[in-house]
């Protein structure tokens, strides 16, 4: 099982994190990341297909065609944590080598967006705390990395339900003579 969950989720990690990684190191440092979530959550859609795929080698090659919702379960968030680690590595390597501020770019975001909601004097200040506690915070290794792990598995344990919910198959039932 483990080098199922291995092929499969360095193929699905990949699969999530080139193309952010290209795109990461080809962004000017002023750049704005047009359309991001809609580009980040179509390519885990597409990653985690692989989710499916694993499941269904395992099922059909290694237990002969059958397979219990359970270990297929198992099987999808084992692929899933592992794409998912590497989607945290593909990240930390954007944040390191591109030319983009995350933070800075996050921190503008949060006060044009409560100035686009009409924020007052005592609004516009707490959310520049705000902006400036998560600065603090996404600095911190840990917290970034835990925060990036976060941003992508609860897609990999969606897909790993729905999965092993349609790949489930129990063995045939015996003949009695």
């Amino acid at each position: 099982m483990t080098p199922v969950i291995l092929r499969y989720g360095i193929i699905a990690g990949l699969i999530v994190s080139l193309p952010w990684l290209v795109y990461m190191l080809t962004l000017p440092a002023d750049g704005h990341m047009n359309h991001s979530m809609l580009l980040g959550y179509t390519l885990m859609i597409l990653a985690f297909s692989m989710v499916f795929v694993g499941i269904r080698q395992y099922r059909d090659r290694a237990l002969g065609g059958v397979i219990k919702f359970g270990k297929a379960l198992l099987l999808g968030l084992g692929i899933s944590a592992v794409a998912s680690l590497i989607y945290v590595i593909g990240w930390e390597i954007c944040m390191a080598f591109s030319k983009y501020n995350f933070i800075e770019a996050y921190s503008k975001f949060i006060l044009d967006d409560a100035r686009a909601h009409g924020a007052g004097a005592a609004e516009m200040e707490q959310a520049a705390k705000e902006a400036a506690d998560f600065a603090s915070m996404y600095r911190n290794p840990l917290y970034r990395m835990s925060f990036t792990f976060i941003e992508i598995f609860p897609v990999g344990i969606l897909v790993s339900l729905i999965s092993a919910g349609l790949l489930r198959k129990a063995p045939p039932p015996a003949l009695s003579t």
